[in-house]
């Protein structure tokens, strides 16, 4: 069932589009809506690992710096000449062992999810940087390549992927009783350990999920891009949060869902791609996300505090 949360962002979505469509001509035209759509698939593929991780009651903050490298090691791979599903497999793998180290830095540890995850930001944006020594890895092989071209209903792959993902990630939050064990942790931890759950592993699966996701994301960038970016993402971790909390989610964990996630990715790419078509600076575009993140922070302490 959507939430009165999710089905309000819809409403805002949609006013968004029209209050644009009256002030740039291009703003609903075909070519444009396909370019956000297909602009926001990295940032729609983490959120749905985000959701997951916030309504456990952690979050993630080097799920952008994995992107990156992830995707530059998936398209070193394939200029190495491994086959395009190994290297794809192989860099999966990858996003799977730092998001199991991340969870167990968190879980076994007990570091702050803040500094932890901080800490493998930066080892991840370092070691793409030190694997590219700051240059774009091109030329890539087009049967990997192709991942970011043309598809059915003349969308790219990427798109389908991202669809596929969104609605079983929903549906598996919403429905299966596994993923749902994650919003009682993210509620109560100390009742969900009396009553059986297995916290400590779902803490770490959670983890894992994002890390993944996050090397698939990187995956994709690099096929649509044709190139590997050893610095693309940079600042994506605080938008994909954003757009978690302006979905529902909260940062004590409890609350959220992946549509509500992926729709404030949706509503966050759609101000970017307005401020654009009006030619604001790209410098404002990252100080209107700061202000969104803290805003919709802000409302959520609130809420949370009236409910108290």
């Amino acid at each position: 069932m959507v939430a009165f949360r999710e089905l309000a962002l819809i409403g805002i979505i949609l006013a968004t589009a029209l209050v644009m469509s009256q002030l740039s001509p291009y703003f609903l035209s075909g070519g444009n809506l396909r370019s956000v759509l297909v602009g926001l698939v990295p940032g729609a593929i983490m959120a749905v690992g985000m959701a997951v991780l916030l309504a456990s009651g952690g979050f993630d903050l080097s799920v952008a710096a994995v992107m990156a490298l992830c995707g530059t090691i998936a398209a070193w791979l394939t200029v190495q000449d491994v086959p395009v599903p190994m290297a794809i497999l192989l860099t999966l793998l990858l996003g799977l062992l730092i998001g199991s180290g991340n969870g167990a830095l968190v879980t076994f540890l007990g570091i702050n999810p803040l500094i932890a995850t901080l800490g493998t930001m930066s080892i991840a944006r370092g070691l793409a940087l030190v694997i590219t020594e700051g240059y774009n890895i091109s030329s890539l092989p087009d049967s990997f390549t192709q991942l970011g071209e043309q598809g059915p209903l003349k969308l790219p792959w990427m798109v389908w992927i991202m669809l596929a993902l969104i609605i079983l990630g929903d549906l598996a939050l919403r429905r299966t009783r596994f993923l749902r064990q994650v919003y009682y942790i993210g509620g109560n931890e100390r009742a969900a350990r009396v009553s059986g759950i297995p916290v400590d592993g779902m803490r770490v699966f959670t983890y894992m999920l994002s890390g993944t996701l996050a090397a698939l994301a990187g995956v994709l960038l690099a096929a649509r891009l044709s190139t590997a970016v050893p610095t693309a993402g940079e600042g994506l971790e605080l938008t994909v949060i954003a757009a978690a909390v302006i979905g529902g989610a909260s940062l004590a964990g409890g609350e959220g869902s992946v549509l509500g996630a992926v729709l404030g990715i949706a509503f966050l790419s759609m101000i970017s791609n307005a401020l654009t078509l009006l030619s604001v600076s790209i410098f404002w575009q990252i100080v209107v996300t700061g202000v969104v993140l803290i805003v919709a922070v802000s409302i959520d302490v609130l809420l949370r505090r009236r409910r108290a």
